[in-house]
């Protein structure tokens, strides 16, 4: 129908809006479980610049550590400066699809909370660089020089995957989002659980428990849509899960593990860069688990969230590089992922 046609005047009541569209509006309440979580994210709603700035002398640390700490921010911000569009995206959804009152509400919830990660990266990167951006920062060692270019690979293919998910959103059922979504929720409340408990300067470790709680409250959220959709899920659908977890691992493995060099595209020498600025951070006392941990850390991520899709009979895919056995998935494109952090 054109838009500009007159019709009022041919008819008693209009014909139905074409979906999706965000008209007609209503507000249906039917999950308690998201009416508590919406209140518990009014409770805890926290400001990044409130936290104890004053208390971080940056001129107490040399610019080596200091590039390498403001290098983690970074790499954190590929995920969770990115995650305030991401999540906007999906929250636009909820109205398009006539999501019940309260689900719009918690995917407004975690689009703020998301702001607030992304503002704790921007604080932490500029007070450590005295710059507000890592690209045109100029660097003042030779590691600072190595992580700069390492930021421009993370920033390039953190473009080809926000171009795939603007394009793959309208293809997916929010129950098909939701598994992706909760991945990485359990893994980051954990890694920002044990940042918050190792790190020594007060306004990061105020700031990573503030983070994890939360990503623990995402988590909430996930799980209660998964309750309420996955009993009834396509079966169509449960295949897409499966190839989305392998993505989601593939993709985020880059903040939670190290980047796979057959998905992620970077310079040969990435890793041992990022290695030595981890090592260099860790040393000035900012706490980053160390291989091994960050392995452990994912594969309990993954069994987890494995533990809540055999509860639906969906199938998880095989994660071996820390060792969980599963179906076969290897026709993974940058262009089809869904997971955020």
């Amino acid at each position: 129908m054109n838009h500009n046609e007159k019709i009022a005047h041919l008819m008693d009541y209009p014909p139905a809006t074409e979906q999706p569209n965000v008209y007609p509006l209503s507000w249906h309440r039917e999950t308690a479980k998201l009416e508590e979580v919406w209140n518990s994210s009014l409770r805890e709603a926290w400001d990044p610049q409130s936290l104890p700035w004053d208390t971080f002398d940056v001129s107490s640390y040399s610019w080596e550590e200091r590039e390498a700490i403001a290098y983690w921010w970074t790499l954190l911000s590929v995920f969770d400066a990115s995650a305030p569009p991401v999540f906007a995206e999906a929250f636009i959804k909820t109205y398009e699809v006539h999501e019940e009152d309260a689900v719009r509400r918690c995917f407004f919830s975690v689009t703020r909370d998301e702001q607030n990660h992304e503002q704790m990266c921007g604080l932490a990167i500029t007070k450590l660089l005295e710059h507000p951006d890592a690209l045109t920062y100029e660097p003042k060692t030779e590691l600072g020089k190595q992580l700069k270019r390492n930021t421009a690979w993370l920033y390039y293919n953190g473009g080809r995957y926000w171009t795939g998910y603007k394009a793959a959103v309208p293809k997916y059922s929010l129950a098909v989002l939701f598994s992706s979504f909760l991945m990485g929720e359990i893994a980051a409340a954990t890694i920002f659980h044990q940042m918050a408990a190792g790190c020594t300067e007060p306004v990061f470790k105020e700031g990573f428990r503030n983070i994890g709680r939360d990503e623990g409250r995402h988590m909430a959220i996930c799980l209660a849509l998964m309750e309420r959709d996955y009993p009834k899920m396509k079966i169509e659908d449960r295949a897409i899960i499966t190839k989305q977890v392998r993505a989601g691992y593939l993709f985020l493995s880059a903040v939670l593990f190290e980047p796979p060099a057959d998905f992620w595209d970077l310079p040969a020498d990435f890793i041992e860069v990022q290695r030595k600025a981890e090592a260099v951070a860790r040393g000035a006392g900012f706490h980053i688990p160390e291989y091994e941990q960050k392995k452990e850390n994912w594969k309990a991520a993954m069994l987890n969230l494995k533990g809540v899709l055999d509860k639906y009979d969906i199938p998880f895919p095989a994660i071996p590089e820390v060792g969980i056995s599963g179906e076969e998935v290897t026709d993974i494109d940058m262009r089809d992922i869904i997971p955020v952090f």
